[in-house]
């Protein structure tokens, strides 16, 4: 009899426990420790290799079930930086960025698939000039811990990603091939835990 009623408790325990949910913290990406560049084919000979000076975002993330939510990152399209000024101001312009007009380039998702233990496949909108797309990014979960500079909680993340510019309207030198249609996206981050 002692037996059933041991069994019984147990079973109502089980009943009506909570069921474990994922904790994710909040991180916001560094401004010091960000990198957002791009690769784009130049008629052939060469790919340009160009970066954006500032940017922002955060995300949320539960390290012990590798879940991600809420990723938002921005990009100030004005910030573009190729090491040479008239292709800058060019890159500005209504021909590719259209900065003026769009001042910033947005990319969000709700989720990652685990690809393998430090691999996820993110798949989430890519906002550009005026337009939203599809975009897909690997990225690897390179390190977490304490910083050893200010001790606070950091996690590091690379990312890749392309995209056809002309999904988005963009599609100054396209037909005649001067300027790729694909850009490659690196993205690198160092991000704090709140």
């Amino acid at each position: 009899m002692n037996v059933l009623r041991a069994l019984f408790a147990t079973l109502l325990v089980l009943m009506t426990a909570t069921p474990l949910r994922a904790e994710q913290a909040r991180y916001e990406l560094d401004p010091e420790h960000i990198t957002v560049a791009f690769l784009v084919d130049h008629i052939g000979y060469a790919k340009v290799l160009g970066m954006f000076r500032a940017a922002r975002g955060n995300y949320s993330f539960d390290e012990a079930t590798a879940t991600l939510g809420a990723l938002r990152i921005e990009v100030d399209t004005q910030s573009v930086f190729s090491n040479f000024a008239s292709r800058d101001r060019h890159l500005k312009s209504a021909d590719f960025l259209n900065s003026s007009e769009f001042p910033r380039m947005v990319f969000t998702a709700n989720g990652a698939k685990r690809t393998a233990d430090r691999t996820f496949e993110i798949v989430g909108q890519l906002e550009l000039l005026g337009r939203s797309q599809p975009l897909t990014l690997t990225a690897t979960w390179n390190k977490s811990g304490a910083s050893p500079i200010d001790k606070t909680y950091t996690m590091g993340v690379s990312a890749r990603g392309s995209f056809k510019r002309s999904a988005y309207g963009m599609n100054y030198a396209v037909a005649n091939g001067w300027v790729g249609d694909d850009v490659e996206l690196i993205i690198e981050f160092e991000a704090k835990r709140k």
